[in-house]
């Protein structure tokens, strides 16, 4: 009988409300997304327009006007409004999670000083002024007058958010992103979503309660705490034990969406048991997911799109809906609506100042810039207002002041951003810097994120990881944040002895992120592949062992795995006289293409940060006998030689722009594997040599005859770099 019951109730909702949700998300959608690209033409953030749309569609402009609209745009029953409710949610959730997954904590601890004085200062005197606000406003602005307490926190808390998405977008457009106070402007605003975002549940645990005392605030403070500790710590290796099983064991197409979004759902879930806001809990999913390097950079790309392509317009336009322009055209309410925008705008602009100021030892216009950054407050603001309707705290007349606030603040940013930092001065540390960042952006390796490293069990206790390769992985590691699998394959019966002798091996890499894995298999190259094909975007193989068999280039089994990579791969082979562990001396042979330019890519991230290293490009030019004569006089140069100099001096500013000392030669002969060599081993000058190669089809591993002449007789250490 209960069964019947509950399939009594769960059903379908009329067709007539249905057919409304089709014709409003798709009107709503159509409009947001067009407002909004008008929007950004004019130099404006995207969330204008599509919060315009639903002020457009709504009651306060068409739908008041034309019934008609209103018939089929605006919700006029609980279950119409609850099911477009539903999708608008989804919405704000979709924008927390993204919200969660950018957020930079290394970012936030590099500008830690500044950002939290200007992050301390904001929120201190944002809440109080708002505080004070919400205890003077009228009682007929207050959904609850008996309730003045809770709505003057939620004010004070309204008074205290930043919104990131706005804030970023306007620094996106402003070309400021990576600049020292667009940097310090992102950290700040982090810290004051994620403390708004816990003020704002606490507030939300306080409105359900019936009375307010010690006891009840001290419980919506614990359940927050609660959310907060369990998350980071149970959650944390909840999190990362998914997120490696998925990678690890299942194979189907977009796993690793699927997991992202079930986590966000249980947090906001978790949240929401605890009485706190759902959206809380998509935020605290993706900084936990924003802290793993090994989460692909696309599955951010995905929900970004789904975001800001779908549901962010929706929410917008919904919330656009609830907007009642027309009654805060009355006197009264708009006096009360200038004095919300003046309080919102005075507190952010005077604490960031002082706290830049006092704190952060900031001069006076970069002080206020970040009060002209920081005062941007667009979708986060409307999402709390949003919740603040939903929760019975503000009345429509109120959650309307506070969205136009959000509005009017939102637009003041990037003029007052423009302003402001016009009269900031670029310093040339910080000019040096943005050089080198723009010039790493375009190294293919900025983009690996998950690095395979299959090493061969040594019962006798010997070390896989030897010095040569050991010095490669601990540059690469500490030059950008990886996830390192290290990878044992044995036979069957070995694998305990095998895990506890790699469990050394990973003690020895404390603060790189390195996950021991041992399989039982028969078949070790078939094992590294099927791994490798787990999301991996390089893997990196030791040539430790010469073979006799004339038929490999490196061994059987290493010349399938490059061969037969799903990702690229890189080989490293110790020369025979090791001048230099550390390698300070590099060559790399370029003939201009693309495999070139990831060879020398692979030397700049080697050989940055250190005075003392240093990269030599060469470019041979084949000539016969009868050509070898090389005249480098203005009058006789070639086009081929004017090309070289070019594509060789190219190379060696973008080096030098990261940094790096470099150095080119052009040299003519018969073969370059020859003149590589006789380079590399002249005087000792060079400790390494990195190739940069395709694989070429066939039957067997074929680099080209350089590739091998270069790494059968060249007695420097030689690393192979193929894609």
């Amino acid at each position: 009988q209960k069964g019947w019951i509950f399939m009594g109730t769960f059903g379908a909702a009329p067709h007539h409300d249905v057919l409304l949700l089709l014709i409003q998300l798709a009107v709503l959608l159509a409009t947001a997304r067009l407002l909004g690209e008008v929007c950004l033409r004019y130099g404006q953030p995207s969330v204008i327009g599509e919060l315009g749309a639903g002020i457009l569609l709504g009651p306060s402009v068409l739908s008041g006007l034309v019934p008609f609209i209103g018939e089929h745009i605006v919700p006029h029953t609980k279950t119409q409004g609850y099911i477009l409710e539903v999708v608008s949610m989804l919405g704000a959730l979709f924008l927390l999670l993204i919200t969660g997954l950018e957020t930079d904590i290394p970012l936030i601890k590099r500008h830690l000083r500044t950002a939290m004085g200007v992050s301390v200062g904001g929120i201190v005197c944002t809440f109080l002024s708002g505080l004070a606000l919400g205890m003077m406003l009228p009682d007929d602005l207050l959904a609850d007058p008996s309730r003045r307490i809770v709505f003057a926190l939620f004010m004070a808390t309204a008074m205290s958010i930043s919104a990131i998405p706005v804030i970023a977008k306007v620094l996106m457009d402003l070309d400021l992103m990576r600049r020292d106070v667009g940097q310090t402007i992102l950290a700040a605003g982090m810290s004051d979503d994620t403390t708004g975002w816990v003020l704002l549940s606490i507030v939300a645990a306080l409105a359900g309660g019936t009375t307010i005392g010690v006891v009840q605030v001290g419980w919506a403070v614990g359940k927050v705490v609660i959310f907060l500790v369990v998350s980071f710590t149970v959650g944390r290796w909840a999190v990362q034990k998914a997120l490696r099983s998925t990678q690890d064991n299942i194979v189907s197409r977009d796993r690793l969406i699927t997991l992202v979004m079930v986590t966000a759902l249980s947090f906001g879930a978790f949240a929401q048991a605890l009485e706190l806001e759902a959206v809380l809990g998509a935020f605290v999913a993706g900084i936990l997911f924003s802290t793993m390097p090994r989460l692909p950079k696309d599955v951010g790309h995905f929900f970004e799109s789904v975001a800001l392509g779908l549901f962010a317009p929706i929410f917008f336009a919904v919330a656009g809906l609830k907007v009642d322009i027309k009654g805060l055209m009355e006197p009264r309410l708009f006096g009360y609506t200038l004095a919300i925008i003046a309080v919102a705008c005075g507190g952010k602009f005077l604490g960031t100042y002082l706290g830049a100021r006092l704190i952060g030892k900031k001069d006076h216009w970069t002080a206020l810039s970040f009060g002209a950054g920081l005062n941007a407050r667009g979708a986060m603001e409307i999402i709390i207002a949003t919740i603040g309707l939903q929760l019975g705290i503000l009345t429509q007349a109120t959650f309307s002041m506070i969205v136009v606030m959000a509005l009017v603040t939102s637009l003041m940013a990037p003029t007052a951003l423009r302003f402001t930092l016009a009269r900031v001065k670029l310093s040339d540390e910080e000019q040096a810097r943005l050089l080198r960042e723009e010039q790493a952006s375009h190294n293919w390796l900025s983009q690996v994120k998950r690095v395979l490293i299959p090493i061969r069990y040594r019962p006798e206790g010997g070390r896989e990881l030897r010095s040569f390769e050991e010095t490669v992985f601990a540059k690469l590691t500490s030059s950008a944040q990886l996830s390192v699998t290290l990878l044992t394959v044995v036979p069957a019966g070995q694998s305990a002895v095998a895990s506890s002798w790699l469990a050394e091996i990973v003690k020895e890499h404390e603060g790189t992120e390195i996950v021991p894995k041992v399989v039982e298999s028969t078949d070790p190259a078939q094992t590294i592949l099927d791994e490798a094909k787990k999301d991996y975007q390089l893997l990196i193989l030791g040539a430790t062992e010469t073979v006799p068999d004339q038929e490999s280039l490196f061994s059987p089994v290493i010349d399938d795995l490059v061969r037969l990579s799903p990702c690229s791969t890189m080989v490293l082979k110790a020369g025979r006289a090791i001048h230099d562990v550390d390698f300070k001396r590099i060559l790399v042979p370029t003939n201009g293409g693309a495999s070139a330019k990831r060879a020398a890519d692979l030397a700049f991230m080697l050989a940055g940060g250190y005075d003392d290293h240093h990269v030599e490009f060469l470019r041979v030019l084949v000539r016969s006998n009868e050509q070898k004569v090389l005249d480098t006089s203005p009058e006789s140069h070639s086009i081929e030689i004017e090309q070289a100099h070019h594509a060789l001096s190219e190379l060696v500013r973008t080096g030098e722009g990261l940094g790096v000392p470099c150095g080119s030669e052009i040299r003519i002969g018969e073969s370059p594997s020859k003149k590589i060599i006789e380079l590399a081993e002249k005087t000792n000058r060079v400790d390494l040599v990195i190739l940069g190669t395709d694989v070429r089809p066939g039957g067997r591993l074929f680099l080209g005859p350089s590739v091998e002449r270069v790494l059968r007789d060249c007695r420097a250490s030689v690393i192979v770099v193929n894609e």
